[in-house]
């Protein structure tokens, strides 16, 4: 029989105590709407394979393409014709069309005035008050190796037939729900000659004031194997999002420097909601958050939604291919080139058109964000004091203060109140703050960074 001293008994005793501090601390409780998990549970990687394979068999989608019966054309009122059978189940609120602009020649890659369209589904929402709106899209025009080549076959199934489908497939599962924003689910044109489409809706937009309250753009988001290295990997997504906004004002600028805030831009905020919210509802899966606007060499749409203002990131798979993107179909060297389904990972396609539904379900469903977010600068104390207003639509039960270490890239901790004030024994000086609206039936806003008050 083992026999315990008093003295080995209490300090047993304290090391349990602490082993069940730590255990308890560790664990994670996961809060799912049971709608949103439901819609999730909806998206098919059956029926996205269907939407590649069928855009993909169009000769082209070249932006430049005139071809009504095998090219942008005919590809343009393909899309249309799903949006249209998805408004059906809409009770009205969704409507569809394909609006036609005409980008300017550029002599480079658009060599003189040319036709452009986006195909567009506004699923309208049911709050009049809420003017928000949140847009997910994709690019659904393609190339092959000379982005002027608009003639020969460029199927375009991961760059960017996975992001249309991931749009359409969004569009069917959500048209049957009603969310108090708008939701507008986009099928650009002309990104790869230079972002035609998308600048086109953010200058609108711009223009006639809408309030576009976040854009999520996915492009090429179907592979799970890497060319060089041989990854294969569909546990991981990246999210890329702008450090310093690119429309940042010189008393923005001011303010960041002062806040020590660079990595806290309305679209870093989005990018971390993507993660925390995406990896709610999707099980086995990781968003990794990218520090930078988009990958070296290469852009997306979101650039021209950031280019005014907006907030926009670009969703994107986590290893790439690069020989099936932009590259003619062919055989080289026993080699399969080009951009065709065969090549895509139709489960991961799911995983990431589910986080694209859970985070645009969520911000559709919550309040408008608080108004006025400030943290009192003007003395010196280890206490932090956030103060804000009420966001100007939505119902709210109360809001989340946010904390995280100044170095840590997500938020740690999560201060709950029904006030519009809360002052907590962490020092300013050590982290970083933000507040977030909670809505009546648990969705959260996008979090706020609060402005110094200073006086």
């Amino acid at each position: 029989m083992l026999l315990i001293n008093p003295t080995m008994r209490k300090i047993l005793f304290t090391f349990s105590l602490a082993a069940m501090a730590n255990w308890g601390y560790s664990q994670t409780i996961i809060h799912r709407n049971p709608e949103i998990a439901q819609m999730v549970s909806e998206i098919s990687s059956d029926s996205l394979e269907a939407h590649v394979r069928r855009l993909a068999s169009f000769n082209t989608r070249h932006t430049l393409s005139t071809d009504s019966q095998n090219g942008m054309p005919a590809a343009q009122d393909w899309v249309l014709s799903k949006f249209q059978t998805y408004a059906t189940d809409a009770n009205g609120r969704m409507t569809a069309e394909i609006e036609r602009f005409t980008i300017p020649g550029d002599g480079r890659r658009i060599e003189q005035d040319s036709p452009g369209a986006n195909v567009v589904a506004t699923l309208k929402g049911t709050d009049p008050n809420d003017t928000r709106i949140f847009i997910i899209s994709a690019h659904m025009d393609s190339r092959n190796k000379n982005v002027m080549d608009a003639e020969n076959p460029a199927p375009g199934a991961n760059d960017d037939g996975s992001g249309t489908a991931a749009v359409i497939e969004l569009a069917r599962v959500m048209a049957s729900h009603s969310f108090p924003a708008t939701i507008k689910f986009v099928a650009f044109t002309g990104e790869e000659q230079g972002l035609k489409g998308a600048t086109y809706m953010s200058d609108k937009a711009q223009e006639e004031g809408w309030n576009i309250a976040a854009v999520l753009n996915n492009d090429i988001v179907g592979n799970s194997e890497s060319s060089g290295t041989l990854i294969k990997d569909n546990l991981k997504m990246r999210v890329f999002s702008e450090t310093i906004p690119a429309s940042e004002s010189e008393r923005e600028a001011a303010i960041r420097r002062y806040s020590g805030s660079d990595n806290d831009s309305k679209s870093r905020q989005l990018a971390r909601y993507i993660k925390e919210v995406g990896e709610r509802y999707v099980d086995q899966f990781e968003v990794k958050l990218i520090y930078r606007p988009d990958r070296f060499l290469r852009g997306g749409d979101q650039t021209s939604f950031a280019r005014n203002g907006f907030t926009a990131v670009r969703m994107s798979e986590m290893n790439e291919h690069f020989i099936h993107q932009h590259e003619n179909v062919r055989v080289e060297d026993g080699i399969q080139y080009g951009d065709l389904p065969e090549f895509m990972d139709f489960e991961y396609l799911r995983k990431v058109a589910a986080v694209n539904l859970a985070s645009l379900a969520t911000l559709a469903s919550s309040a408008d964000q608080p108004q006025q977010v400030q943290i009192d600068v003007r003395g010196l104390s280890n206490h932090s004091i956030l103060l804000w207003e009420a966001p100007k639509v939505g119902k709210v039960k109360g809001y989340y203060v946010l904390m995280r270490e100044t170095s840590s890239p997500v938020w740690e901790k999560k201060f709950y109140t029904t006030e519009t004030n809360l002052t907590i024994p962490y020092s300013k000086d050590n982290y970083f703050f933000a507040v977030q609206s909670v809505s009546e039936n648990g969705s959260e806003s996008l979090a706020v960074f609060p402005s110094p008050l200073t006086r």
